[in-house]
């Protein structure tokens, strides 16, 4: 772990993304084994620092022999033209400043920094980006 603690704690429900409120996508390698995730669900303005529109993304992976070879990309792309049908108007996400792989992700995708926002808010090593759908 790279913060040394649990794990992200942030609350999650499957019900969250269930169409048309998220979506959430699973890749699979030739030998049918789970390779990459990602998901979004929708926030609305929320004292957590949520705008009314957003679509947070969530749980984005990719096993670490596979990486570099675009599935996070393509999953993001696809992630965000689901919110985009589903009438979300901004992607949010957090990350954390020991994820420089990550940051490097989303900066090149076309997100920029944005108003801290979610569970993570008050954390000093808590990132929030954002982008326009």
């Amino acid at each position: 772990m790279r913060y040394g603690d649990g794990g992200d704690a942030t609350h999650l429900d499957p019900v969250m993304f269930l169409p048309p409120a998220g979506l959430y996508l699973i890749a699979y390698d030739e030998q049918d084994r789970p390779v990459a995730t990602g998901g979004w669900r929708t926030q609305d303005k929320s004292d957590e620092g949520y705008l009314d529109g957003d679509a947070e993304l969530k749980r984005m992976y990719v096993m670490e022999e596979l990486r570099g070879r675009g599935l996070a990309r393509r999953i993001l792309a696809a992630l965000e033209e689901d919110a985009r049908s589903a009438g979300r108007t901004r992607m949010v996400l957090e990350t954390g400043s020991k994820q420089p792989e990550a940051v490097a992700l989303y900066s090149s995708s076309g997100y920029e920094p944005c108003a801290k926002f979610g569970y993570y808010r008050f954390h000093e090593l808590s990132m929030c980006f954002a982008k326009p759908l």
